[in-house]
C-alpha cells in the first residue's frame, strides 16, 4: 500500500506529463482503429470443424466461388434481361451469372423449356437469375460487387442473398456507430450532472473514459479484425462498466483532501492508491464476466470477450493515471462549479426499505417462479436478416423472391464428380420429394444426361464442376433458421450421405442450422462458467461459502427477471443477445452487491449488531449503487432506442433494463437476505465478525 501511495504521488506530481502522454496516444490509437478490419458477417464466426464451414472453404478453393445472390427481375423484356445479365457479368468479382439463356436461346418460347427449369427461372412476369461471386459472403469484394449491381439495377430488379444482407448491415452500422457514442455520452453526462457534486467533473469523467475507449479500439489492430457488434458495443459497454471507477476516485480524493488540507498532490496520491486497490478488486468480476464469453465455440464471444476485458483493464489504468491528472489540472473549476448532491441523503428511503425487509422477501418469492419460467421460455431467433429493418434493400428483395417464386432459400449439394449419372439423377429425384423443396438444378437438368462430357460448355463446367466435386442447387420455400428448413436440411443431408458419404449440403440455411446448434450449447456453457468464476472470486474476497451463494443468487434473479420480460411481452430475442447478456449483466452489476456486502462486513467487524450494520451498509452504499446503475442505464438506453440493427438494439435494451433491475434488486432484496441469513453468514465466513469488537465509528 505504501508503495502504491508513492506511485500515486508521482502521478500527481507529473500530471502534465501524464496528460501529454495520454493525448499523444490518441495518434497510434486512431491509426490502429483505421487499420482494424470490421467483420459484418456473423456466420463467419462458426467453428472451422463444421461440415458446412468446410464446404464453404471448398467452394472458394476449388470453384473460386464463395457467395451468391438471387436476382428477381419483374416486368422486363427478355432481351433487356439479357443485357442486364451481361452488365452483371462485367461487374468486378462476379464470377458468373446463371440464367435461362445458359440452357436455351431466348428466342425459344418459355413454354418449350423443361418444366423444372421453367419453374426455376420464370413465374408470371418475373424471372430469376443466380449471380455467383468469386469471394466469400462477407468479403469486401463481394459486398462491393452487390453495391455495384444495385447501381446498375433499376426499380424492377431486386438483389437478395446473404451478401446483400451483410452489405446492408455494413452500411447501416457505419451510419449509426458514431451516433451511438454521442447518444451514450450525452445521456451519461446528464445522469452524472445530476448525481455528482460539480458541473465540471462529469466532463472530465467522459474525457478520461473516452481516451480509454480510443486506446481499446486502437489496440484491436493486434486482433486483425473485430465484429461490427463488438465495435458498436465497445464504447457503450466500456462507458457503462468503468464509470464506477471514476466516481470512486473522486470520492476518495474528496475524503483525502479533508485528511490533508492544502496538500492536493498528497491527497490525490492516497486517492490513487485507494482507488487502485478497490477498483482492481471490483474490476475482476467484470473481467470474469467478459472472459467467460471467450469459451464460446461461436467465435463472436471470444471477439467481444477479449475486447471488453481489455477495455476494462485499460479503463482501470486510465482511472489512476489520466483522470487524477485531469482532476488536479481542473481543480479550481471543479470547486467553483460545485452544487448540492441529488443523492446526498438516503436515510429515510433506506430506513423504509430495511424496516419492511419481509415484504421484499415475499415479493422475491412471488416473482421467482414467473422469472424462471419466462427466462426458460423466451423465444430466440437465429435469422440474421430478421434483425434488420424491412425497408432495407436485402429484405425488400427477399420479400419479392418469396412473393414471386415462393422461394426463400437456395441450398447447395456438393457431391463426388465421378458419381454414376443415374445415381445422381436418382438422388436429386429423392431430394425433389422432400417437403418444402421446390426444384433442383444440376448439370444433368441443365444439359441433359445424354450429353457427353466433351460437349458440355466450359463455362458451365467451371460453374458446376471442380477437379473432384460437382454442385447442384436445391430451392427451398422455407426461410432460414426455422424448424421447417432445419428438418428439410437434415432430410436432404441424409439422402446425400446415402449416395455419397463425402457429400455435403451447404449454404446460408445449413450454416444457420449449425449456428443454432452451436450457440444453444454456448448459452449453457457461458452462463455456467461466468457463475462459477464470479462465485469463486466472491468466495476469495469474503472468505465465505454462504455470501457467494447469496450474491450470485440475487444477481441471477435480476437476470432472470430481465430475460423473462420479452416472454411476457410476446417478443423474441436475437441469439447473440440471449448468450452475452447473462455473463455481462452478472459481471457488471454484481459489483453493486459486493459494495454493500463489503460495508456490511466492515460494520459487523466493528461490533455493530445485525440491524444497525445492515442499515449503515444500505444507506451509505445506496447513492453509489444508484449513480452506477443510472450511468450504465444511460450509456445503453439511448442506443437501444436509436439502433435499427436489432442485434445491437436488443443487447442494449437488455443491458439498460438489466442495470435498473439489478440496482433495484440489490437495494431491495439484498439487505433482506442479510437480515434472514446473518447467522449463517457469520458462521460460514472466516473472520466475518473480526477478531474482537472494535469501537463504533462516528457516522
Amino acid at each position: 500500500m505504501i508503495q502504491m501511495v508513492k506511485v500515486g504521488k508521482w502521478i500527481a506530481r507529473h500530471r502534465v506529463l501524464m496528460l501529454i502522454v495520454g493525448f499523444l496516444l490518441i495518434i497510434p490509437s486512431v491509426i490502429g482503429m483505421a487499420k482494424t478490419r470490421v467483420n459484418y458477417d456473423l456466420l463467419s464466426y462458426l467453428p472451422e470443424h463444421l461440415e458446412t464451414v468446410k464446404g464453404q472453404d471448398i467452394l472458394v478453393d476449388e470453384y473460386g466461388m464463395g457467395a451468391f445472390s438471387m436476382v428477381v427481375v419483374e416486368n422486363m423484356d427478355l432481351k433487356d434481361v439479357q443485357k442486364l445479365e451481361e452488365k452483371f457479368e462485367n461487374v468486378s468479382h462476379v464470377k458468373d451469372v446463371l440464367w435461362y439463356d445458359d440452357v436455351a436461346d431466348i428466342s425459344l418460347p418459355v413454354e418449350m423449356i423443361p418444366s423444372n427449369l421453367r419453374e426455376a427461372f420464370f413465374k408470371g412476369d418475373a424471372t430469376m437469375m443466380l449471380v455467383l461471386f468469386d469471394n466469400t459472403t462477407s468479403s469486401d469484394d463481394s459486398m462491393d460487387a452487390v453495391g455495384e449491381m444495385r447501381k446498375i439495377a433499376n426499380e424492377q430488379c431486386f438483389i437478395s442473398g446473404m451478401t446483400g444482407v451483410v452489405a446492408d448491415i455494413k452500411n447501416l452500422a457505419l451510419k449509426e456507430l458514431p451516433i451511438y457514442v454521442v447518444i451514450a455520452a450525452l445521456l451519461s453526462l446528464i445522469v452524472l450532472e445530476l448525481t455528482s457534486g460539480s458541473f465540471v467533473v462529469p466532463i472530465l469523467f467522459l474525457l478520461s473514459i473516452g481516451l480509454a475507449i480510443l486506446y481499446n479500439l486502437g489496440s484491436n489492430v493486434f486482433l486483425g479484425e473485430t465484429s461490427y457488434i463488438t465495435k458498436a458495443l465497445t464504447a457503450v459497454l466500456q462507458l457503462g462498466v468503468t464509470m464506477d471507477y471514476s466516481i470512486f476516485l473522486l470520492n476518495s480524493y474528496e475524503e483525502n483532501k479533508k485528511r490533508f488540507p492544502g496538500e492536493k498532490e498528497r491527497a490525490m496520491g492516497h486517492a490513487i492508491a485507494n482507488t487502485f486497490k478497490s477498483v482492481a478488486g471490483s474490476s475482476v468480476t467484470t473481467v470474469a464476466g467478459f472472459v467467460a464469453l471467450c469459451v464460446m465455440t461461436f467465435a463472436l464471444g471470444r471477439d467481444l470477450g477479449i475486447v471488453m476485458a481489455k477495455g476494462v483493464l485499460i479503463g482501470v489504468v486510465c482511472c489512476v493515471t489520466v483522470l487524477p491528472s485531469l482532476v488536479l489540472v481542473f481543480d479550481k473549476p471543479i470547486e467553483k462549479t460545485q452544487h448540492k448532491l441529488l443523492l446526498s441523503n438516503m436515510d429515510k428511503p433506506s430506513a423504509f426499505i430495511t424496516k419492511h425487509y419481509k415484504a421484499w422477501i415475499l415479493i422475491f418469492l412471488l416473482l421467482l417462479f414467473p422469472a424462471i419460467y419466462g427466462n426458460n421460455h423466451t423465444k430466440i431467433y437465429y435469422n440474421i436478416a430478421e434483425s434488420l429493418p424491412e425497408t432495407l434493400d436485402s429484405n425488400v428483395a427477399n420479400a419479392e423472391l418469396k412473393k414471386d417464386f415462393n422461394m426463400s432459400n437456395l441450398h447447395m449439394v456438393m457431391m463426388d464428380k465421378n458419381m454414376d449419372a443415374k445415381q445422381k439423377k436418382k438422388m436429386l429425384e429423392e431430394i425433389d420429394e422432400v417437403k418444402g423443396v421446390k426444384w433442383t438444378i444440376s448439370m444433368n437438368s441443365l444439359i441433359g444426361p445424354t450429353v457427353p462430357d466433351s460437349m458440355i460448355p466450359d463455362d458451365m463446367k467451371e460453374m458446376l464442376q471442380s477437379d473432384d466435386c460437382e454442385l447442384a442447387f436445391v430451392c427451398s420455400e422455407y426461410e432460414s433458421a426455422t424448424d421447417e428448413v432445419n428438418t428439410q436440411i437434415s432430410a436432404i443431408d441424409k439422402i446425400v450421405k446415402s449416395y455419397d458419404k463425402s457429400g455435403m449440403v451447404i449454404g446460408e440455411a445449413p450454416l444457420m442450422k449449425d449456428l443454432q446448434d452451436v450457440t444453444d450449447v454456448d448459452l449453457v456453457n457461458v452462463n455456467a462458467i461466468s457463475i462459477a468464476a464470479i462465485f469463486l472470486i466472491i468466495m476469495i474476497i469474503f472468505k465465505s461459502i454462504s455470501l457467494p451463494i447469496i450474491l450470485v443468487a440475487v444477481i441471477e434473479f435480476a437476470i432472470m427477471v430481465n430475460m423473462a420480460i420479452p416472454f411476457y411481452q410476446g417478443t423474441s430475442l436475437p441469439f447473440v443477445a440471449s448468450i452475452v447478456i447473462g455473463a455481462i449483466q452478472l459481471g457488471a452489476t454484481v459489483d453493486y452487491a459486493i459494495l454493500m456486502t463489503t460495508r456490511y462486513q466492515k460494520e459487523r467487524q466493528r461490533g455493530r449488531e445485525k440491524m444497525e450494520a445492515i442499515s449503515i451498509a444500505h444507506k451509505t452504499s445506496m447513492p453509489s449503487i444508484i449513480s452506477s446503475g443510472l450511468s450504465f442505464f444511460a450509456a445503453t438506453f439511448g442506443v437501444a432506442c436509436y439502433s435499427q440493427v436489432e442485434m445491437i438494439g436488443s443487447i442494449c435494451t437488455l443491458l439498460a433494463r438489466g442495470a435498473i433491475i439489478s440496482m433495484i434488486v440489490v437495494i431491495m432484496i439484498l439487505p433482506a437476505m442479510f437480515m434472514i441469513f446473518d447467522k449463517v453468514i457469520c458462521k460460514t465466513s472466516i473472520g466475518f465478525l473480526g477478531s474482537k469488537k472494535k469501537p463504533a465509528e462516528v457516522k
